[in-house]
């Protein structure tokens, strides 16, 4: 199991990536949350399985059809045991 905290950078809000993250996120059975900062990037915190990560780290560099993300920071984080993935307001 792994535990990760994304910092998703580039034209990320208004273009529905925190719908679309939320929508993966239960795909891949992760749990967590994810918000808009007010620098305009996107975080999420995501709990699963190593390969369920993985396919959401690949997943977030390139986003929802209108992101144009530049980059993604990733962050080893401890373990929360969150009970389900959620969109958060800052």
């Amino acid at each position: 199991m792994r535990s990760v905290s994304l910092k998703c950078i580039g034209r990320v809000q208004g273009v529905f990536y925190r719908a679309s993250t939320k929508a993966k996120a239960d795909e891949l059975g992760l749990t967590g949350w994810v918000r808009n900062e007010p620098d305009g990037s996107v975080q999420i915190r995501a709990e699963g399985s190593v390969d369920a990560i993985e396919s959401l780290i690949t997943w977030c560099k390139k986003g929802p059809e209108f992101a144009a993300v530049r980059s993604v920071e990733v962050k080893e984080v401890e373990w929360e045991d969150f009970e389900s993935f959620e969109i958060r307001r800052f």
